[in-house]
């Protein structure tokens, strides 16, 4: 259990690291509250782009300046026009194996990052089935339906079976972060040998988080070449969002060469060309320049800690309190959960209970907002769709908060759903 002197210590910490990044320190007061914290964390975050453009002045677009050597805390950039061919030197988002190869493509977005690997997989195979699991990310799902018309959407359901075993087509498996977290787990049960690739979109899950390493081994088992797909924006920027930063990491840490019924080793190469022609590469103002060090990686696992602990928390209390309004509590990554109406919710009602219920809690002092996101040391509330059932509910992100606070705004969420849900039919 965490107490507040705790946390706000902890916060005062994570301020020092980024405050440590400006040539001009901003004169900041030990944080006394919440509040004190996220406006701190935004307002120095602000300045960090805002010098970094001041420094950078002469790295532009056009990159006209020869003189001209950009470069963001630990990463170093050269790129020439509109960066169609930004280079990258600097630390991994993820803990890889001492001698490991790897390829890190660095886009404007984690969407760009995943739009490019999957519309280059058409410069390997002329059609392709992409096999999703239950609470795969909405949007990239309708990327594949409506722009990549090669590959062929499969959608699987538990149990698993033979699903992923050989097929007539190549067979493309998208192991999303965000699936629920009894699909996620059954595939790492499966035998992998009839996949012809693996996209794991990593953003729900901390750069050295357990998963990843369970991933990477069960690809390394049965030797499916590995991509590695993400948006930094979410846990990478300790809770503020520091700038649309995407990455698609292509891995070999096989012991043996990748199987070659299809050349996937070129996939790397093609993926750089679409970013390219697609005009996602990354901004280098956008590379968060407090990553890399020991006490980055020490914050950083602190804050997802806490959240999963209260994530857990949460789920199961509305395991107990609102099993009838519960949609998912138990998704792989355990940084939100989602609740259901007792009648049908579209996307505008389930949008505006999301910003009744965050207007409400605020106003009885919880650190609760409605944004569309999640990783922020505040509660997050928005619509979510599930793009595999077609249903809609309440997206509830779990934030980096003090145990103690955080059970009150636990308990008071559900107070506040169940008495705001309509009777359905025959009740009342």
């Amino acid at each position: 259990m965490e107490t507040i002197q705790a946390y706000l210590e902890r916060k005062h910490e994570e301020l020092g690291l980024l405050n440590d990044c400006l040539r001009h320190r901003l004169d900041l007061a030990r944080p006394r509250s919440i509040d004190e914290v996220i406006r701190s964390k935004f307002q120095l975050t602000a300045a960090l782009r805002a010098e970094h453009e001041l420094h950078e002045w002469n790295a532009t677009e056009t990159a006209w300046s020869h003189t001209a050597d950009p470069i963001s805390g630990p990463f170093e950039f050269s790129y020439d026009y509109q960066r169609a061919d930004l280079t990258v030197r600097g630390p991994s988002f993820y803990e890889l194996d001492r001698g490991c190869a790897s390829t890190a493509i660095y886009t404007a977005s984690g969407m760009a990052a995943i739009s490019a690997v999957l519309l280059a997989s058409a410069q390997i195979v002329e059609k392709a089935d992409v096999l999703v699991l239950p609470g795969s990310y909405g949007e990239t799902l309708e990327l594949i339906r409506g722009f990549v018309p090669h590959l062929r959407l499969v959608a699987l359901s538990l149990p698993l079976g033979d699903a992923l075993a050989c097929a007539n087509s190549p067979r493309i498996l998208l192991l999303d972060s965000c699936c629920v977290a009894d699909a996620f787990d059954a595939v790492l049960r499966c035998d992998g040998a009839g996949l012809d690739l693996l996209i794991c979109d990593t953003t729900c899950f901390a750069g050295r988080s357990g998963r990843i390493r369970r991933v990477r081994r069960w690809a390394r088992r049965y030797r499916v070449p590995l991509v590695l797909v993400r948006s930094h924006n979410k846990l990478d920027s300790l809770g503020a969002e520091y700038g649309r930063l995407g990455s698609a990491v292509f891995v070999n840490d096989n012991q043996h060469e990748p199987r070659t019924e299809h050349p996937w080793t070129r996939l790397s190469a093609e993926t750089r060309n679409a970013v390219r022609l697609l005009g996602g590469a990354a901004l280098p103002a956008h590379f968060p320049p407090f990553v890399g060090s020991a006490a980055y990686c020490n914050l950083t696992q602190r804050r997802v800690a806490a959240i999963l602990r209260n994530g857990r928390s949460m789920a199961r209390h509305f395991a107990a309190k609102l099993p009838e309004l519960s949609a998912e509590l138990h998704f792989a990554h355990g940084l939100y959960v989602t609740l259901r109406g007792r009648r049908s919710l579209d996307e505008a009602s389930a949008r505006q209970a999301a910003a009744d219920m965050s207007h409400d809690l605020r106003a009885e002092g919880f650190p609760i907002r409605h944004a569309g996101s999640f990783g922020f040391d505040f509660a997050a509330t928005e619509w979510f769709h599930d793009a595999t059932t077609g249903r809609y509910s309440v997206r509830v992100a779990v934030s980096d908060l003090p145990t103690e606070l955080w059970s009150d705004l636990t308990v008071a969420i559900a107070r506040w759903w169940r008495a705001h849900q309509p009777a359905g039919v025959g009740e009342g």
